[in-house]
């Protein structure tokens, strides 16, 4: 199942047919149309095959994932997109013919899911302030021709313009109110290979999500505590607030917008719950 809008997933879904091919493996293929289109096929012929395998970024492996909770289908991402956040933390190789020999003789690995009030499932991370306004303001043409490095000017612009606002983060039925200038609803740990780490001690398969939220103020604030998240430092700051649950609801003020897996969602409030354990992936062998 590839999305023909994804940086790469127009290019290389002839490339990826190919690759089943050569590895042996009868392979189905349909392209999707529109938000959405993906997990609605999911859904509906999924029960017919022995796996799923998606080629676009983040948001056409979730939607699909999302769609197939419950079911004893698992899902093979092959990177087709941007980022490709979950396929690098997962250790897919980027190159399509080595991730399709990779999955078709890998393993099937448990992963719990975030759910937002409106059904929609995410994998990595949902928030508000500076890495939704690093989404919008990625243009779609610099993010084909740069790829991944497109995220990061934007995130550098984002971050050095990022405003503080109001939030108020309710953790399984407990209210803590902060000033921030991001806020992550965080279900794996780290993003660019392990290098950057969102907080301390996440799992995504412990059944909770983590609240994260950064409150620099200045510049020289943001290059400090990106420095502590690139160094995995965690001890005791005012300009840094966890906390583990497994319902959170966000509001904020002013309104936020908001992001998951780098696909925008609107303004808030956002109530997200866990799914334990609910997405089926395929992965290397460990």
């Amino acid at each position: 199942m590839s999305n023909p809008a994804s940086r790469r997933g127009a290019r290389f879904h002839g490339h990826a047919i190919e690759a089943f091919r050569a590895v042996g493996a009868e392979c189905d293929d349909v392209v999707t149309q529109a938000p959405g289109h993906g997990g609605e096929i999911a859904a509906r012929l999924a029960g017919s095959y022995d796996a799923v395998f998606t080629l676009g970024g983040d948001g056409t492996a979730t939607e699909v994932i999302g769609a197939l909770t419950g079911l004893d289908v698992p899902v093979g991402i092959l990177p087709g997109g941007t980022g490709n956040l979950l396929a690098r933390y997962l250790g897919i190789p980027l190159d399509i013919d080595a991730a399709v020999r990779t999955l078709v003789g890998g393993r099937r690995i448990r992963m719990d899911l975030g759910r937002l009030e409106n059904g929609r499932a995410y994998a990595y991370s949902a928030g508000v302030g500076v890495d939704a306004e690093m989404v919008q303001r990625t243009p779609r043409l610099l993010k084909k021709v740069a790829g991944m490095p497109a995220y990061m000017i934007a995130a550098t612009r984002a971050v050095l313009r990022a405003r503080l606002f109001h939030v108020r983060a309710t953790v399984d039925g407990v209210a803590v109110e902060r000033e921030a200038s991001a806020v992550y609803v965080a279900n794996q740990p780290n993003v660019l290979g392990g290098h950057l780490t969102f907080g301390p001690d996440i799992r995504n398969d412990d059944g909770l999500l983590d609240l994260c939220v950064y409150t620099p103020r200045d510049p020289v604030d943001a290059a400090r505590i990106m420095w502590r998240l690139f160094r995995a430092d965690f001890r005791a700051d005012p300009q840094l607030y966890f906390m583990k649950g497994r319902e959170i609801r966000l509001e904020t003020d002013p309104p936020q917008l908001a992001q998951a897996d780098g696909e925008l969602l609107g303004r808030e409030p956002q109530l997200i719950r866990v799914e334990s354990g609910a997405a089926l992936l395929l992965a290397p062998m460990a």
